[in-house]
């Protein structure tokens, strides 16, 4: 019997940083993320409702700055957007309409973290 494979959720992402010290402040405390635990200085795992996100240094491959971009779903786009960069994140874009969808409008807003990597912030308004 052959079975296919299935992907279910997205269980842990991995953001590669120069430092795991100087970037772990950034996504616990400005983006306000659960910190779960370290495995040695190079590694720091944080919960992102319910995905684990894991920062590291480089580990073979992998280069600081050139990730793939995270996307938080918020409830609030704009206050949220402004909260995090009052705790000291950098605004790369504000909050603005992307998309209007037949059910709801897509907002998206940039910030970029100690590495230059780009985390979105996305509201779907309906």
């Amino acid at each position: 019997m052959n079975i296919e494979p299935r992907l279910s959720t997205i269980g842990q992402i991995v953001v590669t940083v120069s430092d795991v010290g100087v970037a772990l402040p950034f996504y616990r405390d400005a983006l306000g993320l659960s910190f779960l635990f370290s495995a040695g200085p190079n590694l720091a795992f944080l919960d992102a409702g319910g995905v684990r996100l894991m920062l590291s240094t480089p580990q073979g491959a992998g280069s600081v700055g050139h990730n793939s971009i995270l996307y938080f779903k918020v409830a609030d786009i704009d206050a949220t957007h402004a909260a995090i960069v009052a705790r000291g994140a950098v605004s790369e874009r504000a909050p603005q309409l992307t998309a209007r969808l037949p059910d709801h409008e897509l907002w998206i807003g940039f910030l970029r973290d100690p590495d230059g990597n780009l985390v979105g912030l996305m509201e779907e308004r309906r």
